[in-house]
């Protein structure tokens, strides 16, 4: 099921053995298109301190009772290195970060998470049955290490979902609107569409933009170009948050625009497995 991350802020997250703190941002890949971590204010049990998780360790998510609970204990995240969360996130960072609690590293990989298309699947020892990693070791350090030290000096494409919205949007031939949200997978965290505001240009409905057809964000103006149209995006299917989007909605959308499913590239990276 599809989620606006906007409905995210201010989760609660529940750690094994009590609660850390709540959601208020997420930083998100802008070549992959995925949430890497979610930013948590720990509040008073920590001094306010902002600190990252990983989807790694989040499990099923609650949806009514606002909480994902993650597979990690207060004590890891107090000890868990200090990262200023006011700046970028550079790979260094990460790496200390993926380090400390023992995961393996996304990138390098074909799939959305290394070679995997779900966050868990890519932790040593998983057999399909769930998530169970605190009981689970890291088998090869040395592997882990020299992928690591391959990448060392990537471009982490990270970027914060907060700072994003309201980012302009231009089609090929003129401005369309801004950004107002974003969609997220809650099975793999990957960023299925931009949720875009065209209220200063079309009576104020939504539409939604998947990234494959993004061409470009421009962190210095604050714009992301789009492959489209302004006539097809004002004539695509209206997105409205309260009415059902199954996939044949999704389908609708894809045919309106002649451009094939992202479930089509899931599905061929799944059978090659």
């Amino acid at each position: 099921m599809l989620r606006n991350t906007k409905d995210l802020n201010d989760f609660a997250i529940r750690a094994t053995d009590g609660e850390i703190g709540h959601v208020k941002d997420m930083y998100f890949d802008d070549d992959a298109w995925a949430v890497r971590y979610f930013v948590v204010e720990t509040g008073s049990w920590l001094s306010s301190r902002k600190v990252l998780v990983s989807p790694l360790s989040v499990q099923q998510p609650d949806w009514q009772a606002e909480t994902l609970p993650v597979s990690i204990t207060k004590v890891q995240v107090g000890n868990s290195p200090s990262i200023d969360t006011e700046k970028p996130v550079s790979r260094q960072n990460e790496e200390e970060f993926l380090g400390y609690y023992g995961y393996p590293s996304y990138w390098g990989g074909i799939g959305l998470w290394g070679d995997a298309m779900y966050p868990y699947s890519m932790l040593p020892g998983y057999d399909g049955d769930g998530p169970d990693w605190l009981a689970r070791q890291r088998e090869d350090q040395a592997a882990l290490a020299a992928e690591r030290t391959r990448h060392r000096n990537d471009d982490p494409h990270l970027r914060s979902c907060e700072s994003v919205h309201g980012y302009h949007v231009k089609a090929s031939d003129g401005e369309i609107g801004h950004v107002s949200g974003f969609l997220v997978d809650e099975a793999t965290w990957a960023i299925r569409y931009l949720v875009v505001d065209t209220s200063n240009w079309w009576m104020g409905h939504k539409v939604l933009i998947a990234p494959p057809w993004i061409t470009g964000v421009h962190w210095s103006d604050k714009t992301v170009s789009v492959d489209l149209s302004r006539n097809a995006v004002q004539a695509s299917p209206v997105y409205d948050p309260k009415t059902l989007m199954d996939r044949a909605w999704e389908l609708s959308l894809h045919q309106h625009y002649g451009r094939t499913g992202y479930w089509s590239s899931a599905e061929a990276l799944e059978a090659q497995r």
